[in-house]
């Protein structure tokens, strides 16, 4: 009887591990890149003709009525898509020192055009809907407004009018594209996406036309001749809310599109390799040059904005056609096939706000700084593009200054109409009710672009040597850690070294000792 009892509670304790073994999640091992191309590899089907819709079968007048007929079965739609930011232009975050507030392309200063406050008419033509004329005055609860065209078409044929507020463009059929919709293709996102700046590549550098049927050598995910991918199929879409960030109107580490959602955490077969996703993001060594087929902007200066030839405005290209001087906008640097620069990231972004005091002119404003170091405990190592300007300044308030920029007409204090900086400072800062000193000047800023897109064949990856080297070091910025093949110590050197000399000297004194010890056994003998 006492042998049973200790086999009784051996049985059930066994029973009760099993049981909260089988009850417990499963750890799902990452899709292997096989299974990711059959998976990707196959075309999307729609469900649905909607050329065969009566609603649809019908001369549309404006496009507010296609978005009526859309709304008139997609019941709910509308309502989900003026909940997200590519609706209302900003997001509720959180920013430390500034606690909970709201960012996006209504208020975040950029060293581009600077700002979409004051240029709707045309800034809204990457703008989700229509009718866009000011910030302050569009009816952001009209769901009429709501453009389902621009992410939905199938044809290729629908385009936004330029300085329009984000109406089509006059010469777009609105029946036809409306009976064409079908699910976001690489080209309905980089109608805005692959645009933004003003012209193609001009902001991101590593998303551009080129991607629209590139090479496995331009993006192995989205290669024509692999596995094809579209945006939307990493960045899935729950009640139109599109996973990813953009960390110049982003600030907090959630809703993120990630490698190793797909890849896992530990994708290689080397475990070295493995251990370097811990302080090394993917696309650090996967992508190791972007603005590999059209150039980006690297440099921007407004100060020499404003030079007329005889009283008009002018334009300068170089060889390549890029343009680098424009009366509208100043100076400009291109660059291609380029090196990513490398900074600490956890997820993290701080932001310069219209009427924040500039605390040290004498340094470039950083106007989205990524967070992180390496104590940082959720900071990797991520590739960036670094966008340079000289922009207007106010000296005496301290203060960006941001000017009015765009009117249908001149007169208005527009600069691109105008070209007088002082005024159009004056009335785009009063438009913000900022103060304005009456002094325009220019000061350097920066401001951070991470780089996801233009993936490499693993053939084509960073090489160990390109950052474990002491001349020309990748990472060599990044110098709040230790990194073996770059870093040393003279005093540990020189320790090594005379360790080194000690033991020869030991192991040439011990053998010499045997050699002496040999001959005299041989003489003796």
């Amino acid at each position: 009887m006492k042998q049973a009892i200790p086999l009784a509670l051996t049985i059930g304790l066994l029973a009760v591990i099993a049981a909260v073994s089988a009850l417990a999640p499963k750890e799902v091992p990452p899709p292997t890149t096989s299974q990711l191309r059959e998976k990707y590899a196959k075309p999307h089907e729609a469900s649905v003709d909607h050329s065969r819709f009566p609603q649809l079968q019908r001369e549309f007048k404006t496009p507010q009525e296609v978005t009526e007929a859309c709304i008139g079965c997609h019941n709910g739609r509308h309502v989900e898509v003026m909940n997200t930011n590519h609706w209302r232009w900003e997001r509720e975050e959180y920013v430390k020192g500034r606690g909970v507030v709201y960012l996006g392309k209504r208020n975040v200063v950029n060293n581009f055009c600077l700002a979409a406050e004051g240029s709707e008419l045309a800034c809204a033509k990457c703008h989700a809907g229509y009718g866009m004329k000011s910030v302050k005055t569009f009816n952001f609860d009209d769901p009429r407004n709501v453009d389902c065209l621009v992410c939905h078409d199938g044809t290729g044929m629908y385009a936004k009018a330029t300085n329009g507020g984000g109406m089509p463009a006059p010469d777009v059929d609105l029946a036809l594209v409306a009976a064409s919709v079908g699910r976001p293709t690489r080209q309905s996102c980089g109608s805005c996406h692959f645009y933004g700046g003003g012209g193609n590549n001009v902001k991101h550098g590593d998303l551009e036309e080129a991607l629209l049927e590139p090479t496995r050598d331009v993006d192995v995910h989205m290669a024509v001749d692999g596995a094809n991918m579209q945006c939307v199929d990493c960045h899935e879409t729950e009640k139109h809310n599109i996973r990813g960030k953009l960390y110049t109107v982003s600030s907090m580490n959630r809703n993120r599109v990630t490698c190793e959602g797909c890849h896992g955490n530990t994708p290689h077969a080397d475990d070295l390799l493995n251990e370097h996703t811990l302080k090394v993001a993917c696309q650090t060594c996967h992508i190791p040059t972007y603005a590999k087929v059209n150039p980006t902007m690297v440099r921007w200066d407004w100060s020499t904005a404003g030079r007329l030839r005889d009283g008009q405005p002018y334009e300068e290209k170089d060889a390549d056609g890029n343009i680098v001087y424009l009366s509208k906008k100043g100076s400009f640097q291109w660059a291609k096939e380029l090196k990513p620069e490398y900074v600490w990231f956890n997820g993290v972004a701080d932001h310069y706000l219209p009427g924040d005091k500039v605390a040290n002119p004498s340094q470039p404003v950083a106007l989205n700084r990524l967070e992180g170091s390496y104590a940082d405990p959720d900071a990797k190592i991520v590739p960036v593009k670094i966008m340079r300007t000289k922009q207007f300044y106010d000296p005496v308030e301290h203060l960006l200054l941001l000017p009015k920029l765009f009117a249908p007409q001149k007169g208005e204090g527009a600069f691109w109409q105008d070209f007088d900086a002082v005024r159009a400072a004056e009335v785009g800062m009063k438009e913000r009710g900022l103060p304005f000193s009456g002094k325009v000047d220019y000061i350097e800023t920066v401001s951070y672009w991470p780089v996801n897109h233009m993936v490499a064949p693993k053939e084509q990856t960073v090489q160990c040597k390109e950052c474990h080297t002491r001349q020309g070091s990748r990472i060599a910025n990044l110098t709040d850690f230790y990194i073996p093949g770059r870093d040393y110590s003279p005093l540990v050197d020189n320790i090594g070294k005379a360790i080194l000399g000690v033991a020869l000297l030991g192991a040439f004194a011990h053998g010499g000792g045997r050699v002496v010890a040999a001959w005299r056994r041989r003489k003796e003998g």
